[in-house]
C-alpha cells in the first residue's frame, strides 16, 4: 500500500533513513534536523542497538501521522518468521507449524534478536510484543519515489528512485523471489538491473565506510548502532542530493573496517548533542 501522496503542487521532501538498529536517539535527531520531511526507513530498525522498541514506536507514530513509510530489512524478516508460523499454528493447531515457529524464533535470536529479548526482559512466541507485531505488519519491501515526493508500491510511469533494503528486486540463484533478494543481496553481487524509468536505487544493509555510489546504486548504512553515524539522503530523481550525516554517540573509527566501494557521495556532518539537538560541524 502506498503512503499518502500529499499536495501534488508542493513536492514534499522524502528522506531515506538506513539501518537504525535501535538508535532511537539518532532517529529523533533526524526528525529535528528535517522537521517537515517524510521519512522512508530502509529497514533494520531493530536489533543490535539499545532501544529497538522505542525506535519502532517513533516510526509507527510518524507513520500514523502520514510522515513515514517503513520498509522491511533482513532483521525484520527474521523477526517475522517465527511470528508468521505461530499465527498459522493458532489457526491450525498443527505441531509442525509450531516447530517452524520455534525454529524461526531461534533463527532471529541467533542473528540479532537476542538484543530485543534483553531489552524486553524476555520474549516468547506466546507473549510476542504487540508493538513489534504491529510494526512488522506495517512493512513494505520495495517502493518507488517520484519527483513530487510521491511514494509508490508499484513502478510508476514517471521517472523514479527505487528504494529497498539491500538491493533492487532481482532474480538470484539463492533467492528465486526477487522481493526476497531485495532483503539480502550485497553490493558485490551486483550490479543489478533496474526497471525502465528508474534513475538510480538506494539501499542500506551493507555497512560502508562513507555514503557511496556504485554504478546506479547508492549505499547509506554507516553502522549507526556502533559508529553513531546515520546517513540521511533527501530523495530527488534527476540529481543525487548531498547526504547529511548525523554524528552522535559511538565510535566513528569503526567505519574503517567497512568496505570502500565505488565513489563517495557528497556529504556534510551534523553533530548530535547530548540533548538530542543537532549542530552543523
Amino acid at each position: 500500500m502506498s503512503a499518502p501522496q500529499g499536495d501534488v503542487t508542493a513536492p514534499r521532501q522524502v528522506i531515506a533513513v538506513p539501518d537504525l538498529h535501535g538508535r532511537s536517539d539518532l532517529l529523533r535527531a533526524a526528525i529535528e534536523a528535517f522537521p517537515e520531511a517524510h521519512f522512508l526507513s530502509l529497514g533494520d530498525a531493530i536489533d543490535r542497538g539499545p532501544h529497538s522498541l522505542d525506535t519502532i514506536s517513533v516510526l509507527l507514530e510518524l507513520r500514523a501521522e502520514g510522515r513515514a513509510t517503513l520498509l522491511m530489512g533482513n532483521h525484520e524478516r527474521m523477526a517475522w518468521e517465527g511470528l508468521k508460523w505461530y499465527r498459522q499454528h493458532q489457526g491450525t493447531h498443527d505441531l509442525g507449524d509450531y516447530r517452524r515457529a520455534m525454529e524461526g524464533l531461534a533463527w532471529w535470536m541467533k542473528n540479532g534478536g537476542e538484543s530485543v529479548r534483553r531489552e524486553l526482559g524476555g520474549l516468547t512466541l506466546e507473549r510476542y510484543p504487540k508493538l513489534l507485531a504491529e510494526y512488522l505488519d506495517a512493512l513494505e519491501r520495495v517502493v518507488y519515489v517520484t519527483e513530487d515526493g510521491g511514494i509508490h508500491s508499484q513502478l510508476p510511469a514517471a521517472p523514479s528512485v527505487l528504494v529497498a533494503h539491500a538491493s533492487p528486486p532481482v532474480k538470484h540463484r539463492d533467492h528465486p523471489n526477487p522481493e526476497s533478494a531485495a532483503l539480502w543481496l550485497r553490493p558485490f553481487e551486483g550490479p543489478f538491473a533496474l526497471p525502465q524509468g528508474v534513475v538510480y536505487s538506494v539501499h542500506g544493509h551493507t555497512p560502508v565506510r562513507m555514503p557511496l555510489r556504485l554504478g546506479r546504486h547508492v549505499y547509506l548504512d554507516l553502522g549507526a548502532y556502533e559508529t553513531g553515524l546515520l546517513a540521511l539522503l533527501p530523495l530527488t530523481v534527476q540529481t543525487l542530493s548531498p547526504v547529511t550525516v548525523l554524528a552522535g554517540r559511538g565510535d566513528p573509527a569503526r567505519t574503517n573496517k567497512y568496505p570502500m566501494l565505488g565513489e563517495p557521495v557528497s556529504a556534510h556532518a551534523l553533530n548530535v548533542r547530548l540533548d538530542g539537538s543537532t549542530r552543523r560541524m
